[in-house]
């Protein structure tokens, strides 16, 4: 494998640019692809077979470019088709997780919250996260529906999605969580939101900086991190209109970016 070839990342739309956001900090030299899937987002509210088959396409299409790595940028993704990518794809596969243990080991007051997508709270992978650190911490469950359809909307802090943070934050914290785990990559924007609700006492978990060492550590072990001395480039495309992506990604990405249209897959 050439370790100057990109790295792959993708989720059901613009969520997994939070975790981009950090594997560009922690490996500011790789060149990095993003297929946002915006036509087929979001993933939460779909079949686990139907997230599966676009998981599959899509890593199929970086696999063709080809790419020395891929990020699962996606917990929904993760839960219903990683197993899958790993056995049929030869290359590196790094996927999500909502962060329950490191929320586990943080908490003080042994309650904490969990924001998700239906799909992820739903699924077998989660599950068994609390079934392996449920006798350590009261771990409360919160659905989040809408919440990944106001960050591909760009609605980071309109009253509507205020509105629909306070309804599954405030409970949360009436249950006494000091910890809360954004489960979704959507979520870490709008963090500063939930950080206005939650108060600077309560610790709010984002596993993009654990997922982007994580990466290094697997590259590091196959001798596939990059030895060039320039800064990595970002390509990006999507399943939707890259118009639209173009404006939404460009307003998370805080730069303006060029958005391709993906092949049909």
């Amino acid at each position: 494998m050439n370790r100057l070839l990109p790295i792959g990342v993708f989720d059901s739309g613009v969520g997994g640019l939070s975790v981009l956001r950090d594997i560009r900090k922690e490996l500011c030299n790789e060149d990095l692809l993003y297929v946002a899937d915006s036509n087929h987002a979001p993933y939460g509210d779909k079949e686990a077979e139907y997230i599966e088959t676009r998981s599959v396409a899509i890593a199929q299409f970086l696999v063709d470019q080809p790419v020395k790595a891929i990020v699962v940028a996606c917990n929904t993704a993760t839960s219903a088709a990683v197993a899958q990518l790993r056995a049929r794809f030869n290359v590196p596969i790094v996927a999500m997780e909502p962060a329950v243990k490191p929320a586990v080991e943080k908490t003080k007051s042994g309650v904490i919250g969990v924001l998700a997508t239906c799909r992820t709270v739903s699924s077998d992978n989660f599950l068994n996260l609390l079934t392996r650190f449920g006798d350590n911490a009261d771990i409360v469950v919160q659905p989040c529906p809408g919440l990944v359809e106001q960050v591909e909307a760009g609605d980071l802090s309109s009253d509507m999605t205020r509105s629909l943070l306070e309804k599954f934050v405030f409970p949360l914290l009436e249950k006494g969580a000091d910890t809360l785990v954004l489960g979704c990559t959507h979520y870490p924007f709008l963090a500063p939101l939930i950080r206005s609700m939650a108060g600077i006492e309560v610790t709010l978990i984002d596993p993009g900086e654990a997922i982007a060492r994580e990466l290094r550590r697997r590259l590091e072990t196959i001798g596939q991190l990059s030895h060039r001395e320039r800064l990595g480039t970002e390509q990006f495309w999507t399943s939707g209109s890259p118009k639209n992506a173009k404006e939404l990604i460009s307003q998370l990405w805080e730069t303006d970016v060029e958005v391709g249209r993906l092949p049909e897959v």
